[in-house]
């Protein structure tokens, strides 16, 4: 196929030596299949902020530093100059994140570098060799259901070992390849220790995964796995071999007032940046 613009760079350094095909395209990126060498592969191009359908909400940018000083008041000003900065901050977390994952051994596409809002990494088959479907395209017996709920719920809790919470984490960013999940789209991941909202997004996290793999295998839907994950790691017992049982027993006395409102007051904020985005589209 015509290279795309966006990676006619690339091919030029001889880091892509063809395109194959467009593999997907999705509300942040274009997926491509790429050759490089021997090697087939694929690059993510992010898109342009304003063609994008997800806005780079506060709820998730609030622990995130930016090295330069320079660049952080130009953030904060909201300058053309501040916005071209926090557009490359932002692609950057997928990639740093990715490394920092596949480290802690979780199963995510391996990297390969980041060059000019492309990210080069792993091309996900299954046991036919075909590019691995979305988790969302796949029906399930309530076996593999019950399976693959385990393996995402050890997933995530060796990512908040590592200190790390996806935060949107759903059947539409998980692909199955011949081993089983790997989790995807991870450009609006988190801080554990230095987002305030990392609790809420963690439990709604697991929670997605319940609902989810609930409709297969309804016993899942009694589980409180995101609890008990969290309330291990507030007490530092949280390892990636930590056994889980989905039971969490709550603390009898006063509710936590204070994190229900915070919890509402995130999603309202996350909601008024979506419906701001509508209305500057239209």
């Amino acid at each position: 196929m015509k290279t795309p613009k966006r990676l006619e760079a690339l091919v030029e350094e001889g880091l892509i030596d063809e395109v194959v095909r467009q593999l997907m395209s999705g509300k942040e990126a274009i997926v491509y299949v790429v050759r490089c060498g021997t090697e087939i592969r694929c690059a993510k191009v992010y898109k342009e902020a304003n063609r994008r359908g997800f806005r780079q909400a506060a709820l998730y940018q609030e622990g995130r530093k930016v090295k330069n000083s320079r660049q952080a008041r130009a953030m904060e000003k909201g300058t053309r100059f501040g916005r071209q900065a926090q557009e490359e901050a932002w692609q950057s977390v997928e990639v740093d994140t990715l490394y920092r994952l596949a480290a802690a051994g979780v199963r995510v596409p391996r990297p390969y570098g980041f060059f000019q809002g492309v990210v080069l990494m792993d091309l996900l088959v299954d046991a036919r060799g075909q590019a691995a479907p979305r988790l969302n395209d796949v029906d399930l017996s309530v076996q593999q259901a019950l399976d693959y709920h385990a393996m995402l719920i050890g997933e995530i809790r060796k990512m908040l070992c590592a200190g790390i919470i996806h935060g949107d984490l759903s059947e539409y960013n998980i692909l199955l390849d011949q081993n089983g999940p790997v989790i995807i789209d991870l450009p609006q991941a988190v801080d554990a220790a230095s987002n305030n909202n990392a609790q809420m997004m963690l439990k709604r996290d697991v929670e997605n995964m319940r609902t989810y793999f609930g409709r297969f295998a309804p016993a899942l839907l009694e589980t409180r796995y995101g609890d008990e994950i969290w309330s291990l790691f507030q007490k530092g017992e949280l390892s990636p071999e930590t056994p889980l049982t989905g039971h969490f027993q709550d603390k009898p006395g006063r509710p936590d007032v204070r994190g229900i409102i915070a919890e509402i007051d995130a999603v309202k904020d996350e909601q008024a940046a979506r419906l701001r985005f509508l209305a500057e589209r239209d």
